[in-house]
């Protein structure tokens, strides 16, 4: 089968290591699913996610037609699987402010006659 970059596969985990999984998708075609391509958080331990035998949904993100191995995605297929929900705050008022460039403009012409006086 012919398979290209952006394209939906199936595949089986035959090997986890502490940097990925070892994928095969067909008879002629393995893959690799780096721990960076997991999750979007934090991977301390890639069999927390995937384990041998599993036969699981990836993306492919790159493909080498010569060798035909893959570089796989899972986050890119369940983004929300394994993602953290965040909590947002709302954010106040922006506060009044009380000093701005009101007390430069005041204190400029002083500050000029000063300047000149420094420099006689």
């Amino acid at each position: 089968m012919q398979y290209h970059i952006g394209q939906i596969v199936e595949g089986k985990i035959t090997g986890i290591q502490a940097y990925g999984a070892f994928v095969i998708i067909d008879e002629n075609t393995k893959g690799l699913v780096h721990i960076s391509e997991i999750s979007d958080g934090y991977v301390k331990d890639v069999s927390n996610f995937v384990s041998i035998n599993d036969t699981v949904r990836f993306k492919i993100i790159d493909f080498d037609e010569k060798t035909h191995q893959a570089r796989l995605s899972l986050k890119a297929v369940q983004p929300n699987r394994f993602r953290k929900e965040r909590k947002y705050q709302k954010m106040g008022t922006i506060p009044v402010m009380k000093i701005g460039f009101q007390s430069i403009r005041d204190k400029m012409d002083q500050w000029i006659e000063e300047a000149k006086e420094e420099n006689v």
